[in-house]
């Protein structure tokens, strides 16, 4: 296996702040600390510090967006095809910086983090986190880094959610911003299907009101909700081609309710994969941060056009044509939004059948256009330099 085009090894660095007596304030009103953001970066901050750009993971991501762990050179980051030398987020150029939300639970403080006031996990008593709060814990890691001022924050799906939430919040710490398969707030079908997945973690009977740390786990219950999450990342005409109506086993009528076709048998072992790298509790949180933001509600007392008033950076909004849970009309309404605010906005929907998870896999359209504009920003800031 080459690793030319990779960044190599790396290495996972944790971030402690918010010491006593100065708790982070959570929206929700409760203060904790100190709270602990697990990162990595990769490639190197000018000496002007002015090339750092954020990467903001998806749902159920994590710090480790590209190269490998020492010895574990199999397991390469989930943004492998985007980051990178030569790449679209090019670390002989840019020095990429990802870390894992507040509130998940790869490294980053949430529900199955030790409280240290009893010892014991945080579980359901850990405060209830927004798009926000994790901003809001990012700007410290940026700060902490010595960065006045990102060059730009790019995700994908809830990665694009606080994309969003960066460029109204901290307007003056980023030069661009590029949300990729997103909205601006979740649809109704959308926390229709995170409600059902909550409700199958709540049901299994090992959840324990989220006090399951010293038992048996709700895996059962959190296979069921991956299964439904992963469906909505799919379409309709990538399952087809890879499945369609196989049968498990050829010319096998059916003789019980056990998985009789293929996508069957793929849902449950994408189910049963998560529930060894994945908190149920962390899951809980994160699909309600998600199905709470609403940009409008939050910065425009409604209007999305006034929320992106608060805004000041130039941004890249990029769709996909099979993305059925984000789909594209809701990147044409944000789009809309900030043009009548007089933002300079590029919009792009990318031909693909690989459904919202469009973004995680190898795509060369994508990555073309996010190195065309990251390079124009870069050329744009120098100059203005």
């Amino acid at each position: 296996m080459s690793f030319s085009d990779s960044v190599g090894i790396v290495e996972k660095h944790f971030f402690r702040f918010a010491h006593p007596p100065g708790e982070m304030e959570f929206e929700c009103g409760m203060r904790l600390g100190p709270l602990t953001l697990a990162y990595e970066t990769y490639g190197r901050l000018s000496p002007d510090r002015d090339n750092a750009v954020l990467v903001l993971h998806a749902l159920t991501g994590d710090s480790h967006a590209a190269g490998h762990y020492a010895g574990q050179q199999t397991s390469p980051g989930w943004w492998e095809t985007m980051i990178g030398p030569g790449k679209a987020l090019d670390t002989s150029t840019y020095f990429i910086i990802c870390s894992n939300v507040l509130g998940g639970c790869m490294g980053s403080t949430g529900p199955s983090s030790i409280d240290p006031a009893t010892g014991r996990p945080f579980a359901l008593s850990f405060p209830l986190v927004t798009i926000g709060d994790m901003v809001q814990a990012q700007k410290h890691l940026i700060d902490h880094l010595g960065i006045e001022r990102l060059l730009a924050v790019i995700g994908g799906s809830m990665g694009g959610m606080q994309v969003l939430e960066w460029s109204v919040r901290f307007p003056h710490k980023v030069r661009s911003a590029i949300p990729i398969a997103s909205a601006t707030r979740h649809s109704a079908m959308a926390i229709a299907f995170n409600e059902v997945a909550r409700q199958a973690i709540i049901s299994d009977p090992n959840w324990r009101q989220g006090n399951y740390y010293e038992h048996q786990p709700p895996t059962h219950g959190q296979a069921v909700a991956r299964m439904i999450g992963h469906v909505t990342y799919l379409s309709d005409e990538a399952l087809r081609k890879k499945f369609d109506r196989s049968p498990k086993e050829r010319g096998a009528p059916p003789q019980s309710f056990q998985t009789d076709f293929q996508v069957g048998s793929y849902l449950r072992h994408q189910g049963e994969k998560f529930v060894h790298r994945f908190d149920a509790n962390s899951l809980l949180y994160l699909t309600k941060a998600a199905d709470h933001f609403s940009l409008a509600s939050r910065y425009g007392e409604g209007s999305l056009a006034k929320a992106f008033s608060w805004a000041s950076c130039r941004f890249l909004v990029l769709s996909f044509s099979s993305d059925w849970l984000y789909p594209t009309s809701q990147s044409r309404e944000m789009v809309k939004a900030m043009k009548k605010s007089s933002l300079e906005v590029n919009f792009c929907e990318i031909q693909t059948d690989y459904g919202h998870d469009s973004f995680l896999v190898h795509n060369p359209r994508q990555a073309e256009l996010v190195a065309g504009f990251l390079d124009k920003v870069r050329r744009l800031n120098e100059r203005a330099e």
